[in-house]
């Protein structure tokens, strides 16, 4: 699906206002074509990285990065992402259990949550500040506080009115940032996990807002008319009041 990413991002700008470059993702099957002028990890910065991290360096550092097999640090990330097999003991959530789960059955339900690609089924992460980028993504992805975020949702529900719904694990959110959206076709917001904050030093006061491309024109509109509507961010104080003060401060004036 073709859209227009400059105008996507220029609404994001004008109306979200995050600190750093929203991030276009896309997932590159065996054989397709990459941009030039691209980065791979191992290959030109010498280190493996988590998915976390890539996404790190699109949106602070304006990188444009594949990520491969050979590039990828976060064994987790490798085999929800189909990089590599999941093990047994992955799947049978003794990796999660004694960590985020009391019990291996715990721990088993919550690998089992997490939305996968199979194994092999593509090549490389892509992604690229949305500015910069020259492919079709299938994924946007904003970091952003937690007011922006809510200037993201009003957008969302502009058309269609109700609420959003997301689900959230608190761990590997790469996932939730990429594949629940791109598989869904629906907004999803994220509250980055654990390794999110560690590995790609997400600080507390961010969160995450994925945009599927097929909904990135009925965002659009939703920032503009909401905007409209007189929804902001900033979002305006109100300041047209008489404030008190000590008493004593009567004093200071004749």
């Amino acid at each position: 699906m073709k859209v227009n990413l400059t105008e996507f991002d220029e609404a994001l700008n004008q109306h979200v206002r995050p600190d750093s470059f929203p991030v276009a993702v896309r997932m590159v099957t065996p054989g397709d074509s990459l941009p030039e002028r691209v980065k791979h990890p191992l290959r030109d910065l010498k280190i493996k990285i988590a998915i976390c991290q890539a996404i790190a360096m699109a949106r602070r550092y304006g990188w444009v990065l594949a990520v491969g097999k050979e590039d990828i640090s976060c064994p987790l990330g490798a085999a929800v992402f189909g990089f590599k097999k999941a093990s047994k003991y992955y799947h049978e959530g003794q990796a999660c259990e004694g960590m985020y789960s009391e019990t291996v059955e715990g721990g088993k339900l919550s690998e089992a949550r997490v939305e996968k690609y199979a194994y092999n089924e593509f090549q490389y992460i892509l992604v690229a500040p949305l500015h910069r980028t020259v492919f079709n993504p299938q994924v946007v992805v904003i970091y952003a506080s937690p007011a922006q975020v809510l200037r993201l949702l009003t957008a969302t529900l502009w058309k269609s009115g109700g609420h959003m719904t997301s689900s959230f694990g608190g761990r590997i959110d790469c996932a939730e940032e990429i594949i629940v959206p791109q598989r869904t076709g629906n907004c999803e917001l994220i509250l980055p996990c654990y390794g999110d904050r560690i590995f790609a030093q997400t600080q507390d006061h961010e969160m995450a807002f994925a945009v599927p491309i097929n909904r990135v024109e009925e965002i659009i509109e939703g920032l503009t008319g909401t905007h409209k509507g007189g929804i902001r961010y900033p979002i305006p104080s109100f300041l047209r009041y008489t404030g008190e003060f000590p008493s004593q401060y009567n004093k200071a004036t004749e």
